[in-house]
């Protein structure tokens, strides 16, 4: 059986390189942003929440710091889809508890923030700080 042998017009060939390009620079661009460890607005409250909560950070406790400090009440589900995200990143360890009576003999998943999350916020509250310099933003405080 013979090779398959694919041709290609001269503006074929440009289009193809063009999109090659296209793709290189694609993927300088999302190394640079993927070195800089940015995080989004939601992994921030979470790694701050667990930070503020130290030792005491499970789901219940970090939901109730989302909603006490920041005014968020956000779903548990949602926390530990979070949570999850952050744990894949190397931002946050957890590590299980005792196992409690009151809990049906399940034990909390406990979790800290890692060096490497640190810098990840460190590297956001940087980038956040820079980018707002010389603005005033108007705060707010009436809710509609």
């Amino acid at each position: 059986m013979g090779h398959a042998t694919t041709h290609f017009s001269v503006l074929e060939r440009a289009h193809l390189g063009q999109c090659l390009d296209a793709r290189v620079d694609l993927y300088y661009y999302a190394v640079r942003i993927s070195n800089q460890r940015l995080l989004g607005g939601f992994e921030s409250l979470l790694l701050l929440a667990i930070l503020q909560l130290d030792d005491r950070a499970y789901g219940v406790t970090i939901r109730r710091e989302l909603i006490e400090r920041a005014d968020k009440d956000i779903a548990v589900g949602a926390i530990y889809t979070g949570l999850e995200r952050l744990g894949k990143k190397s931002y946050v360890e957890s590590r299980y508890g005792e196992r409690t009576p009151e809990r049906g003999g399940r034990a909390k998943r406990f979790y800290r923030v890692t060096a490497l999350g640190l810098a990840a916020l460190r590297d956001t509250q940087t980038a956040i700080q820079s980018l707002s310099k010389g603005l005033r933003l108007a705060v707010n405080h009436t809710h509609a």
